[in-house]
C-alpha cells in the first residue's frame, strides 16, 4: 500500500465516523512559545482549553488531520534508521467529552471510543496485528490507567505493558498547555520492521509550564484538571508506511527510497539518509514562507541547507542531482500539499541563492583555514613524531571563529583539521559558539531597545524584529500597514474576524486571524485595495493615551490574547470625517500613511485550525 493511499484511507475512515477533515497548518505556528509545528495537536490547542468553539468552526467536536511536523531536537540523530526532522503526523482529535451522556458521531468521545477506533483502523482497515500496547503506570499525582487496560483486554489484546511519565504521559507543547496519560500501539512486520506507530493521548489536565518542568517533578502542585477532557492522537506516516510496505526501516519506503536512488552510488548510506531528510524538510519550510537567516526558523532552514551542501561538495555531486530530488519532492507531495506546487519557483530560487552564498563563504573560509592550519608537512613528519604534533595542535576556539566569520560548516572544519593531523576540540568549539551567540544577542537587544525609543520591543521577540536602523524604518512602515490590514479585514470580511497574532520582520508582515475558510481571490483583492486606499489618502497617525476599559469601549481593535496595562495608547488612522482604523498598540508607527508605500499581499494560507494567515510586503 503506497503512502498516498494510506493518507486517503486514514482521512476517509475518520470522516465516515463524524470527524471533520482539517487541513494541515503551517510549519510556522501562531503559538509564540514554539519555533516550529511539532505535532498535530498544536493547531487545536484552543479547543482543549475552551478558548475555541469546535462545533462552530468545524461542525463537529471531532477532527482528523495530516499535519506537517518538524522537530529540531532530532537533527543530529538523522542518519540512523528512525530519526527525521520533517515528518507527517496522522491524527484524530476530540474535544468536549461529556461522560455519561449519549452522543452522536459529531459529539466528543474519550478513552473507550478512541482506543476502539484505533484498534479498528489498525487491525481491519490496515490489516496489521498489534504486537503490544503500553499504558501509563501512574505517578504521585496521576493514578495508573486501569481503564485503558480493561478496554484493550476487551478487544483481545493480551500484551499490555506499563510505562512511566517520560514515555506514557504526553505534553504540554510550548510553555504551557493540555497534557495527559497515553496509550501506545506497537506493530511489527515480517521484514523485521518494528515501531511504536500510534500514540493516543487522553488530555485530562492543563499544565502551566513546559514539559521539562513537568518531568522535573513540579507536576504534583501545578497539574489542573481540564473542564472537558479530550483525545489527541498522533501516528507517523513514515512508520505506518514501513509496516504496511513490509520494510525494515522508514528509508526503504516509497517516501524515501526513490529519492535516495537519485544520489550517486558512492554516497554512503548514512549520508544518503541525511541528504534526503534535509532536502525534504527544507523544501517544506521554504513552501511555508521560511527564508534562510541567522535566527529562529530561518537558522534551522539554513542549517539544513548548508549541511546538504557540505555533502554535495564532499562527494562532488552535480547540482542537477539535488535539483532533481527537490523537483520530485514538490511534485510527489504536491498532490496533497498544494503549497509546494504554488511555491515551486520560489523554492528553487531560494535554494539556488543559498547555494551560491554558501559556495562563496565556504571558499573564503577554506582559504583562511588552510592558511592558519597548513598541516605538519612532509619534512616535519620525518623529523618530529606525528603523535607529538597532534598532541600540541588542538583546535576549538579558533575553529569557532572561522565558523562564525565565514559561515564555514563544522563538518568541513572537522574533516579538514583531522585530515591534516590536527585534533578538533568539539567541546571548546561548541562553548565558544554559544558564548559568542549570547554576547551577540545581548548587544543586539540593547541596541534595538534604544532604537525603538523605549517601546520595549527587542530583537527576536515580540511582534517586531529589526537589527539595524534601515530595518527599523522598514518594519515601522510594515507595522502601520498591519494595522491597516486588520481594519481592512473587518471591512471586507466582517467583525467575526479576530486577530490571532502577527510577526513583522524587514522582509514582510505576517498576520493571523480567526476565519473559517480560505479567502477568495476577489476578497484578497478588495483587502489589498482597501489598505492602499488608506495609504493613498496619506492619513495622519493620531495617538491618544486612555484607560484600558475606555479604549475597548471606544471600538478600538485589540488582540484578545494580549496583556495590556491599565492605561494604553490608541493609534487612530484617519481624520475627523474618515476614520480608517483604531487599535490598541505600543508603536512604533509612521506619522502619515503615505510613508508606507504600495501594500501587496503575497500569500493567504491556513495557519492552524480555523485560523488564516496573510503574508504581505510594502514596496
Amino acid at each position: 500500500m503506497d503512502s498516498a493511499t494510506i493518507r486517503k484511507k486514514f482521512l476517509k475512515f475518520f470522516e465516515e465516523r463524524g470527524h471533520a477533515v482539517v487541513s494541515s497548518s503551517s510549519l510556522v505556528p501562531d503559538d509564540p512559545s514554539v519555533l516550529l509545528t511539532t505535532a498535530g495537536m498544536q493547531q487545536f490547542k484552543p479547543y482543549y482549553t475552551g478558548e475555541g468553539d469546535a462545533m462552530r468552526d468545524f461542525g463537529s467536536l471531532n477532527t482528523v488531520s495530516i499535519q506537517k511536523s518538524f522537530r529540531t531536537s532530532d537533527i543530529d540523530e538523522v542518519g540512523d534508521e528512525t530519526h527525521l526532522t520533517f515528518f507527517e503526523m496522522l491524527g484524530n482529535f476530540s474535544f468536549g467529552y461529556k461522560p455519561g451522556e449519549p452522543r452522536s458521531p459529531k459529539e466528543g468521545y474519550f478513552k473507550e471510543e478512541a482506543i476502539k477506533l484505533a484498534h479498528e483502523f489498525i487491525t481491519k482497515e490496515m490489516g496489521f496485528p498489534i504486537s503490544y500496547v503500553t499504558i501509563f503506570e501512574g505517578s504521585d499525582s496521576v493514578p495508573k490507567d486501569e481503564e485503558s487496560r480493561r478496554i484493550w483486554q476487551s478487544l483481545g489484546v493480551k500484551d499490555i505493558r506499563e510505562e512511566g511519565i517520560e514515555d506514557n504521559f504526553w505534553g504540554p507543547t510550548g510553555n504551557a498547555g493540555p497534557c495527559g496519560p497515553t496509550t501506545e500501539i506497537y506493530c511489527e512486520n515480517s521484514a523485521g520492521g518494528k515501531a511504536e506507530i500510534w500514540n493516543i493521548v487522553f488530555n485530562e489536565f492543563f499544565f502551566p509550564g513546559s514539559r521539562a518542568e513537568l518531568l522535573s517533578g513540579a507536576s504534583g502542585e501545578k497539574l489542573e484538571k481540564l473542564k472537558t477532557p479530550g483525545v489527541d492522537t498522533g501516528m507517523g506516516l513514515e512508520r505506518l508506511a514501513m509496516i504496511a510496505q513490509n520494510k525494515k526501516n522508514i528509508f526503504e519506503t516509497d517516501l524515501f527510497a526513490p529519492l535516495m536512488e537519485l544520489l550517486p552510488p558512492e554516497v554512503e548510506i548514512r549520508h544518503r539518509r541525511i541528504i534526503v531528510d534535509h532536502l525534504r524538510g527544507l523544501t517544506f519550510l521554504l513552501a511555508d514562507g521560511v527564508r534562510p537567516s541567522n535566527k529562529e526558523a530561518g537558522y534551522i532552514l539554513r542549517r539544513l541547507m548548508r549541511r546538504a551542501f557540505v555533502y554535495e561538495k564532499t562527494y562532488n555531486i552535480s547540482v542537477h542531482v539535488f535539483n532533481a530530488i527537490i523537483h520530485d519532492i514538490v511534485h510527489e507531495y504536491g498532490e496533497f500539499y498544494a503549497e509546494l506546487i504554488e511555491g515551486n519557483d520560489a523554492i528553487r530560487e531560494e535554494f539556488k541563492k543559498e547555494r551560491e552564498i554558501f559556495a562563496k563563504a565556504s571558499n573564503m573560509g577554506l582559504k583562511e583555514l588552510k592558511k592558519r592550519y597548513p598541516g605538519p608537512g612532509g619534512e616535519l613528519i620525518r623529523v618530529k613524531p606525528i603523535d607529538a604534533f597532534i598532541a600540541n595542535q588542538h583546535v576549538g576556539k579558533e575553529a569557532a571563529d572561522l565558523h562564525q566569520t565565514f559561515g564555514l560548516p563544522v563538518e568541513i572544519i572537522r574533516e579538514y583539521l583531522e585530515g591534516n593531523f590536527y585534533k578538533f576540540d568539539e567541546t571548546e568549539f561548541n562553548e565558544e559558539v554559544e558564548r559568542a551567540y549570547r554576547a551577540h544577542q545581548e548587544v543586539s537587544r540593547a541596541g534595538v531597545e534604544k532604537k525603538f525609543g523605549g517601546h520595549g520591543l527587542v530583537l527576536d521577540t515580540g511582534e517586531l524584529k529589526a537589527g539595524s536602523e534601515e530595518e527599523l524604518k522598514i518594519v515601522t512602515r510594515l507595522h502601520t500597514a498591519t494595522h491597516l490590514l486588520n481594519a481592512a479585514l473587518h471591512k471586507v470580511l466582517g467583525d467575526s474576524v479576530e486577530q490571532r497574532g502577527s510577526d513583522i520582520t524587514a522582509e514582510r508582515t505576517r498576520f493571523d486571524f480567526l476565519f473559517p475558510r480560505k479567502l477568495t481571490d476577489e476578497e484578497i483583492q478588495k483587502i489589498e485595495e482597501s489598505v492602499n486606499y488608506a495609504i493613498e489618502k496619506d492619513f495622519p497617525m493620531m495617538i491618544e493615551e486612555v484607560p484600558l476599559e475606555e479604549a475597548k469601549k471606544s471600538g478600538a481593535l485589540f488582540f484578545y490574547k494580549g496583556h495590556y496595562p491599565e492605561r494604553v495608547k490608541v493609534y487612530t488612522v484617519g481624520n475627523d470625517s474618515d476614520i480608517f482604523s483604531k487599535e490598541l498598540c505600543g508603536g512604533p508607527h509612521v506619522t502619515h500613511t503615505g510613508e508606507i508605500g504600495r501594500f501587496k499581499i503575497t500569500k493567504e494560507e491556513s495557519s492552524s485550525a480555523g485560523v488564516r494567515r496573510i503574508r504581505a510586503v510594502v514596496e
